[in-house]
Order: C-alpha cells, then structure tokens, then sequence
C-alpha cells in the first residue's frame, strides 16, 4: 500500500501547490517546486515518532498535517502538510515506521541524563 497525495490549500482544499507527497513501505519523498525542484527523501526506519495536527479550517476541509519526528540530518521534522486522508496515512507510518525498524533491527535510544563520570567501569572475566 502507498499512498500519494499533494497539498492543498486550506481554504477550500483545492490542490493548487506544487508539493507532492508519496508514502510507501521503505520511504517518505517530498517533492516540491516547478520551476527549481527539491526532492527530500527520508527512510522509514528513521521515523521515531508521528503526530497529526489538525486547525478549525483544516477539519473543516477534511485535511491534516502530519509531523514526523526523525532522526533525519535534512529534517528532523518531516511536515506533510494540508493533505486529504491524513489520519490513514499517519497510521500508515506509524506502522510501517516500525515495521522498518524491526526488518533492520534498529531502535531507538533515549539520553537519559547519566554522566560518563557516574558510569563504573565492570571486571569481565578472561574466560569468557
């Protein structure tokens, strides 16, 4: 299942921008421009976590805005911005998001705060 959607404008959600989204199983493109065209690409195992926001005008519309949280350098926020359908395709990321993760057996980490200094340095035995 993929999913392409472009977007729109709030007010009416007519699909006047030059922004298109596609959403598959391994990726997340965002392509914009007409005449100096940007194509940013993000894996999906990249993806830590995704919120949808949704204004007065946008629900009254029918549109969303997606954020993806990601450990991305490019773009460690991900906006899919004004799109038709965007509670099935947050679902979608979030779950092939994690999907992705664990077909590479990566996972996220947490900084909890401890010092490298607080940190003990643990005897191993040679025979092992």
């Amino acid at each position: 299942m993929a999913f392409r959607e472009r977007k729109r404008w709030v007010f009416f959600g007519l699909p006047f921008t030059f922004t298109v989204y596609t959403v598959n199983e391994d990726t997340v493109t965002v392509n914009q421009g007409f005449l100096n065209k940007v194509e940013n690409d993000c894996y999906m195992y990249k993806i830590q976590d995704v919120t949808l926001k949704s204004s007065l005008f946008e629900r009254i519309f029918g549109l969303g805005t997606i954020v993806c949280y990601t450990g991305d350098t490019t773009s460690p926020q991900l906006l899919i911005q004004h799109v038709k359908n965007s509670k099935e395709i947050k679902q979608y990321i979030f779950e092939q998001s994690e999907v992705a993760r664990r077909k590479r057996r990566t996972m996220a980490t947490l900084d909890i705060g401890v010092d490298s200094d607080e940190v003990q340095a643990i005897d191993v035995p040679d025979d092992l």
